[in-house]
């Protein structure tokens, strides 16, 4: 547990989150708690088996052999229960670029491919980029917590929506959808033969009281018009090694996909991302657990905190990720102001609502996978900004 109490220096490391303060703040006197990645290390075993390898000295063109694979099928049924096989596989640099892949793939340029509003912006890029069209189908919020508009969403799927990207669990609302509301989205995509291509990046970062469910784990009837896209890099904090793979039992969009990724020339895996993965799925499940426990005491501390010492800042109470959604509503700033706000004021360097969908415009993003050192000092700024402001 030691490893996630000690403030790593990231600085002059290349950091995206670290080193572009300047860039993407215009200051350097912030604290970054914004862009998904952590700041603790990795498993040691990764590390380790990282280092082995550089040792070999020679990096020629690497393969994904069988144990790569199967460490992926033995991780999803031992954490969820799902039982895949090796040959469902398909090997990507990152979600976001599968996201592409699949959307060119399997959709026509004018499609109709729906999300669910506020989400992660690359879901916004990914469809308008290739011509394809957004519905949105954005998420209810009521008593701080979202929930999904069913009738809604028949009615957009109805209109002949091709393909729906789901977020599970979701960013940034933090929602852990469960077992009857999925079976409700399966239920309708079947009905009206819509696709559903599934994120669960975040799947393997959940709280005590909630439980991911693979969306194509749901039930035999769906399980064919799924395409599940993952990556041990959230959960491991691997993002910068450039290994995730999109899971796909139907043959036929398989080989689409592959096609597809073989189009772009990205069908396989550099040779560190290839240790890293099958190190991390086959030694990383005490480091996960672990994390887990220091991410749900941060959670509490901040909602605590911010709740005992302010009046205007509510947070949404995540059920899973390591990322909270902060409601700024009651400041009543437009979105360039409030997220100057933190950025002067606070001192601190979080997304912007905003960026998530116009749902988003009083919210701002958090992220709280940092040692308790670093996690106190951004609360403690936004709270004396809060207080000193208003």
């Amino acid at each position: 547990m030691d490893i996630f109490k000690y403030v790593h220096d990231r600085n002059h490391t290349r950091s995206v989150k670290w080193d572009l303060r300047k860039t993407i703040f215009g200051t350097n006197d912030v604290i970054p708690m914004w862009v998904a990645d952590m700041d603790f290390p990795a498993p040691a075993e990764v590390n380790e088996a990282i280092m082995r390898r550089a040792k070999h000295g020679i990096y020629g063109y690497t393969t994904i052999n069988q144990d790569v694979k199967q460490s992926i099928v033995d991780w999803q049924f031992k954490r969820h229960n799902w039982q895949i096989k090796p040959s469902w596989l398909s090997f990507s640099p990152g979600v976001v670029t599968g996201l592409h892949i699949a959307i060119q793939a399997l959709t026509n340029p004018g499609d109709e491919i729906l999300i669910q509003t506020p989400v992660y912006t690359p879901f916004y890029d990914v469809i308008e980029t290739h011509n394809r069209e957004i519905i949105k189908n954005p998420l209810v919020l009521e008593n701080d917590h979202y929930t999904i508009d069913f009738n809604d969403l028949e009615a957009k799927l109805k209109t002949g929506v091709k393909a729906f990207i789901l977020c599970s669990p979701h960013n940034p609302v933090g929602r852990v959808w469960t077992k009857s509301e999925l079976e409700k989205i399966a239920h309708l995509c079947l009905k009206y033969n819509v696709l559903i291509l599934a994120d669960e990046v975040h799947a393997d970062l959940v709280f005590p009281e909630h439980e991911h469910t693979p969306m194509a784990a749901m039930c035999k009837d769906t399980s064919a018009q799924i395409v599940t896209f993952n990556a041990p890099s959230k959960t491991f904090n691997l993002a910068g090694l450039q290994a995730s793979y999109i899971i796909t039992e139907n043959e036929e969009l398989r080989t689409k996909i592959n096609q597809q990724l073989n189009k772009q020339g990205i069908s396989t895996l550099n040779t560190v991302g290839n240790i890293a993965l099958e190190a991390a799925y086959t030694y990383g499940e005490q480091w996960l657990n672990d994390l887990l426990h220091v991410l749900h005491d941060n959670k509490k501390y901040v909602v605590d905190r911010l709740k005992r010492e302010t009046t205007l800042l509510d947070v949404i109470d995540s059920e899973g990720t390591y990322l909270l959604w902060l409601n700024c509503q009651k400041f009543d700033m437009n979105p360039e102001v409030l997220q100057k706000f933190f950025v002067q004021q606070a001192k601190v360097g979080l997304n912007p609502g905003s960026s998530y969908g116009r749902e988003g415009n009083t919210f701002m993003r958090m992220n709280i996978a940092c040692p308790r050192p670093t996690l106190e000092e951004g609360v403690n700024r936004i709270i004396q900004a809060v207080n000193d402001y208003f």
